[in-house]
């Protein structure tokens, strides 16, 4: 008889053992997504000083937020809430008790990023030809 810790298998499940999925992949994005945010909010207090203090500071921050590199992170900062707002939406339909038959569940993990980028490029959109 072997003794414990001896035997060459994962006494856990891991990243070897699971298959990558869409359902998998939004759950990760969540986190990711959920972090990103922070920077959104580090952005807008930024913002919102920069309104507070003056025309000067204000000017400081309008240039540098429509410089290219800004609208990459002004972009990115977007993609990031819608994409986390709709994984919420899922996650609390989720939290309700439905959505866990696998083929619901695969289509809303696939529809969540998707929605998130096509809010992302509408949101845009509407605010660039305005």
């Amino acid at each position: 008889m072997a003794q414990a810790g001896t035997t060459n298998r994962p006494l856990s499940p891991h990243l070897q053992i699971w298959r990558w999925g869409p359902a998998m992949f939004v759950s990760i994005m969540h986190r990711v997504t959920g972090s990103g945010n922070v920077v959104g909010i580090a952005i807008l207090l930024w913002w919102l000083g920069a309104m507070a203090s003056g025309k000067a500071a204000y000017d400081t921050f309008a240039w540098l937020a429509t410089t290219p590199i800004g609208y990459i992170v002004l972009v990115g900062i977007t993609w990031s809430f819608f994409t986390h707002m709709m994984s919420g939406l899922r996650h609390f339909v989720l939290d309700i008790g439905a959505g866990y038959e696998l083929d619901t569940n695969k289509v809303w993990s696939i529809v969540c990023p998707v929605m998130g980028v096509l809010l992302t490029v509408l949101f845009w959109a509407i605010l660039l030809l305005r």
